[in-house]
């Protein structure tokens, strides 16, 4: 019976890592927040190669998914928006004032198609800006959409050489 606890423990372990390399974040209605909080969970998702779907608002500082996370692990569904604003804090007497460091931190992060939106969309301003549709499938893949297998050059290479063979094959017949 001790020998079972040390594999049964083994096994615990292998599951929960297996887990953690498959898992999967949604985010669906997320309203955004302190860019500091964002960015330690999305440098935490990058680092256990968390998959991230987004299926609906991801607002504010939660696009930061969109600089901190590789491309190849964050997909949109066909409900997904991002929307962009300048960063800001509250003054003394709690009313948003525009953060100029914030807004460079938040832009700094961007990857360059984002940023290049944003730019083409009007900036970062006090007014949010919405990343939607195929403005967005242009810069994150589609969750929804069927993946395409693309073919190797090779593959192309061996079908023309069969198809080539095939038609020789039958033009020796034709000719007998």
């Amino acid at each position: 019976m001790k020998w079972f606890y040390p594999i049964g423990l083994a096994f615990a372990v292998l599951a929960a890592s297996a887990s953690a390399a498959t898992a999967t974040m949604r985010i669906a209605e997320d309203r955004g927040g302190q860019i500091g909080h964002y960015m330690r969970t999305f440098a935490q998702v990058r680092s256990t190669g968390e998959r991230v779907v987004v299926d609906g608002n991801c607002l504010s500082a939660c696009t930061l998914v969109l600089g901190l996370v590789p491309r190849d692990k964050i997909c949109a569904t066909s409900r997904a928006r991002f929307g962009f604003h300048a960063a800001w804090m509250p003054d003394a007497y709690g009313r948003p004032i525009t953060s100029e460091v914030g807004t460079q931190a938040l832009w700094d992060m961007y990857p360059p198609r984002v940023r290049s939106w944003i730019s083409r969309n009007g900036g970062l301003s006090r007014q949010m800006i919405f990343l939607q549709g195929r403005a967005l499938t242009a810069i994150i893949p589609n969750c929804d959409a069927p993946t395409r297998k693309v073919a190797h050059r090779e593959s192309f290479r061996d079908a023309a050489i069969k198809t080539l063979g095939d038609e020789r094959a039958s033009a020796a017949r034709r000719r007998h």
